[in-house]
């Protein structure tokens, strides 16, 4: 629980410090995130489990990555990260998950994450912000990407990449799970928030 409650402060920090920077209101930022003035006032005072969406409509608003809202400083150049040591980010009903694996710093970001989705279990997602950019890359079983309103059937060997503007949704496509590694790369911007 202590793991959580250090995590949730950390992102309030890291909230607070970013909508600081880009010099916005709690109204603003609720305004253009789409989230209520009062889920904002909780979590900066660190209080409250926003979701997935919340994060990403918070991160794109704010400019910065998903995992520079939730990672403190870090300490080492080189930074290897096990699957099982961070929590996933959304899961679904059926099994299927979705863990930010890291985020590279610099000037234009790239998040990488790690997929499963279950067949027939799927994520839709809204619109990131103009100059987004993913790659999902099947590593076994396959999915059903669906990229303003198009269909692509993606298979394990095979990678696909789209401009993350437009709505798209992710979907368990086979028999069997659908494991992928997905790189978000961010326009530059803000590489971190303090």
């Amino acid at each position: 629980m202590a793991e959580a409650e250090e995590a949730l402060r950390t992102l309030a920090h890291n909230v607070r410090t970013a909508r600081n920077r880009a010099g916005l209101s709690l109204d603003e930022l609720g305004r253009r995130a789409k989230v209520s003035k009062g889920a904002l006032v909780g979590l900066e005072k660190a209080q409250g489990n926003p979701n997935f969406a919340t994060l990403v409509r918070l991160a794109d608003t704010l400019g910065v990555s998903v995992s520079a809202l939730m990672e403190g400083p870090t300490e080492a150049h080189v930074r290897v990260m096990a699957a099982d040591a961070v929590m996933p980010l959304w899961a679904g009903v059926q099994g299927s998950e979705a863990r930010l694996m890291l985020t590279t710093s610099g000037p234009a970001p790239v998040e990488v994450w790690r997929w499963k989705l279950e067949p027939g279990e799927e994520y839709p997602s809204h619109p990131h912000q103009a100059g987004v950019v993913e790659t999902v890359s099947v590593t076994s079983g396959r999915i059903l990407l669906v990229v303003d309103s198009a269909e692509h059937l993606v298979e394990a060997g095979q990678t696909a990449t789209f401009d993350g503007d437009v709505a798209h949704t992710y979907r368990g496509a086979g028999d069997e799970a659908c494991h992928l590694i997905m790189t978000v790369h961010l326009p530059p911007g803000p590489a971190s928030v303090g």
